[in-house]
């Protein structure tokens, strides 16, 4: 009788353990998608900002503003269940438009004394460095996210439950080459 209760408690604190370890996975996958939320509110708000620069810019060449207009319409929102590959695809189409808006600016130095024109920029400028620190704070998140499934015990029931890691944001080739210092 003894062995039988010693046996129950174990396979009960076992069941404990795998619901609260499963518990969280839930939790850690929640905060993945939460800081992936995070990265697409403020893609959203760069790409808004993006568009408010390309309104500033509508006294010029028509041809050019509505290929910059073609270029945002192009593209797709983001939600909290995108991949990093959807993001890093919609980084690169922003990076065209704001690449475009640049040569505009270039053919037209006036355009960079505008005041409307500099202050969307700044707007552009502060959207893109919140867009940098919500993929920091993705990539940590995913770091303990990945750390918790890949440890034994917690491994093993992540792969009976379907938990897999998430991949991180990694510097774009672009930005891989600039000089070691």
């Amino acid at each position: 009788m003894k062995i039988l209760g010693i046996i129950l408690i174990i396979i009960v604190a076992g069941i404990a353990f795998g619901i609260r370890t499963y518990n969280r996975f839930v939790q850690s996958k929640e905060m993945v998608q939460n800081a992936m939320g995070q990265i697409a509110a403020q893609v959203e708000s760069r790409w808004d900002a993006l568009t408010s620069l390309i309104q500033a810019t509508k006294n010029y060449q028509a041809h050019e503003r509505e290929t910059l207009v073609e270029v945002v319409q192009s593209r797709q929102g983001l939600t909290r269940q995108a991949k990093v590959k959807e993001v890093s695809q919609d980084d690169a189409l922003f990076e065209k438009a704001l690449s475009n808006v640049q040569l505009l600016v270039e053919r037209y130095p006036e355009l960079k004394a505008d005041n409307l024109y500099q202050k969307t920029m700044e707007s552009v400028n502060t959207y893109e460095n919140n867009v940098r620190q919500a993929r920091m704070i993705f990539n940590d998140t995913v770091t303990k996210y990945n750390r918790s499934i890949k440890v034994f015990p917690n491994s093993l029931i992540a792969g009976m439950t379907g938990f897999h890691p998430e991949e991180y944001f990694e510097a774009t080739s672009s930005k891989k080459d600039m000089p070691q210092w």
